[in-house]
């Protein structure tokens, strides 16, 4: 078992029973889009996050999204940290029938990739160093025709596919995931 420093939130409690038996770390639930409506379950993840930091580790799907970037405008960015699953298709154990947009969600990955995925967002994980510096800007984005441009956007979602990073990320979130897995050099020689 992993031992984490920051809290982690998650959609639901299937999420939240996968993860628990891969990490040690307080996990809390959003309830799906219950957050919405639950005031005190928002103050609760504002105050957890001011205290220990708080990684918000949601599905790659749209509804996924949605409530990561509720959480985001609705607390500090200097205390959040996002971990991303892959884009991957099937279904849960548990359900008869794939999501709507067909993708596993955080239950349905392997321990090693909601590893990975914490690793990248830069979780503290007890005996590891710090996560690395950014080392690539939304300027390089730009003059990388990534950002800002004509085409830009149907060039970050071919990068997005064939880093099987999730189709949904903002430039944004691109960029944080970018720079937790590549140099600038890496960057311009996938491109």
């Amino acid at each position: 078992m992993v031992k984490i420093r920051e809290a982690i939130v998650v959609e639901g409690r299937y999420d939240k029973n996968t993860l628990s038996q891969i990490v040690d770390a307080p996990i809390l639930e959003t309830s799906g889009f219950g957050i919405f409506k639950d005031k005190a379950q928002l103050e609760l993840l504002r105050q957890v996050a001011q205290k220990r930091g708080l990684i918000v580790f949601t599905d790659s799907d749209g509804a996924g999204f949605v409530i990561r970037n509720h959480i985001k405008s609705a607390i500090d960015g200097k205390h959040l940290k996002h971990a991303y699953i892959p884009d991957i298709a099937g279904k849960e154990r548990r359900k008869t029938a794939p999501g709507k947009e067909g993708k596993l969600g955080v239950e349905g990955m392997t321990p090693a990739v909601i590893l990975d995925a914490l690793r990248r967002a830069g979780a503290t994980i007890e005996g590891v160093n710090a996560p690395l510096q950014n080392r690539i800007t939304k300027q390089d984005l730009v003059e990388l025709g990534l950002s800002g441009g004509a085409g830009s956007s149907e060039k970050r979602l071919q990068l997005l596919k064939k880093l099987h990073l999730p189709e949904h990320m903002s430039t944004n979130a691109m960029l944080q995931a970018l720079n937790l897995l590549y140099t600038l050099d890496e960057l311009k020689d996938l491109l």
